[in-house]
């Protein structure tokens, strides 16, 4: 579990830094060998506490959103695959937009962006406090939500087919369960 957060946190930052515009970079192997000799290893694992930090409160919202939906559209709980993926969705929707200051600021302390980076007085971004005060100097309020559609877009069909699949496996489980004790 947290080696695979580990090494999706480090791939993180070379995808970032691979998707800015006017990235420097061709190829994986040129971003790893630049960011590591330019930043070192810790460059890597900047965003490791931000992205534990935006982990906790997008997990907590989509649950309840998740809840809260299937008490509106589903409210007797039954196997419903429409219910299932339109809550999945919206729980998805709200929790990726209710998160994306962190995911920005996240982000910034990943790609260390040159214009965020010259208006920064030490020329380098560090934690999460240093990388929202740059967001809002470089854009006040509505920089934190920049990428907000594409983050909502990205998170719909994935938290859908997730509790689609859950609520699939569950039902199945179930089901087989109230077969054997009704067999015994």
């Amino acid at each position: 579990g947290a080696t695979l957060l580990t090494l999706a946190v480090a791939f993180g930052v070379v995808k970032q830094r691979m998707q800015m515009y006017n990235s420097p970079y061709q190829r994986v192997t040129d971003c790893v060998r630049a960011v590591w000799r330019n930043e070192g290893a810790g460059a890597f694992y900047r965003s490791y506490p931000p992205q534990l930090t935006m982990n906790i409160p997008f997990q907590a919202i989509h649950f309840m959103t998740y809840e809260f939906l299937q008490e509106q559209l589903n409210p007797h709980r039954q196997y419903n695959p429409g219910s299932h993926v339109v809550s999945g969705a919206c729980a998805g929707a709200v929790a990726a937009a209710a998160t994306t200051p962190l995911d920005v600021c996240k982000t910034l302390l990943n790609t260390q962006e040159s214009l965020a980076l010259s208006s920064n007085i030490s020329g380098h971004i560090t934690g999460m406090a240093n990388a929202f005060r740059t967001v809002y100097q470089v854009g006040g309020v509505t920089a934190y939500f920049r990428g907000v559609q594409a983050r909502v877009i990205y998170q719909m069909p994935s938290t859908a087919i997730a509790w689609s699949v859950y609520e699939f496996f569950k039902y199945i489980l179930t089901k087989r369960q109230e077969e054997r004790r009704a067999g015994k």
